[in-house]
């Protein structure tokens, strides 16, 4: 399976047919057709640590403990068709947590700016200070 860069060996994802509630008439008592797909995300040799801890906390409640993802698939009344759902969403999960943040750097404020703020804040000063009580001459 393709995800982003990287390329997960088949034999890392785990999947297990159930029976599906939903679409399917009759058919969904009797054909398994939902999908429950597992991949071990902290012991897969095709992911880098930093790839499995970010893909582990996207994962959230669809990590277990031991790091596995379980995605449970069950929108369509074909079993191909759930799998391929479930691979897509495995798929985009292991793409978001391969993304980096660019990290920020802090800009300076220009001479120029400095000036104008220094400028403004005198002029607020002194127009401040016009609202005193009038002198006595």
């Amino acid at each position: 399976m393709k995800a982003g860069d990287l390329l997960i060996d088949e034999g890392e994802i785990v999947e297990n047919f159930v029976r599906a509630s939903g679409p399917g008439g009759q058919n969904v008592n009797k054909v398994a057709t939902a999908v429950e797909l597992r991949f071990d995300a902290r012991r897969s040799p095709s992911l880098p640590n930093d790839v499995a801890i970010k893909l582990i906390k996207l994962a959230g409640a669809r990590a277990t403990l031991d790091g596995v993802i379980v995605i449970f698939a069950q929108r369509f009344a074909s079993q191909p068709r759930n799998r391929e759902d479930a691979r897509e969403r495995l798929a985009a999960l292991i793409v978001q947590a391969q993304h980096r943040e660019k990290p920020r750097r802090p800009t300076r404020p220009t001479k120029a700016s400095k000036t104008r703020r220094l400028d403004d804040k005198s002029r607020r000063g002194v127009i401040k200070a016009l609202r005193g009580k009038a002198g006595t001459d």
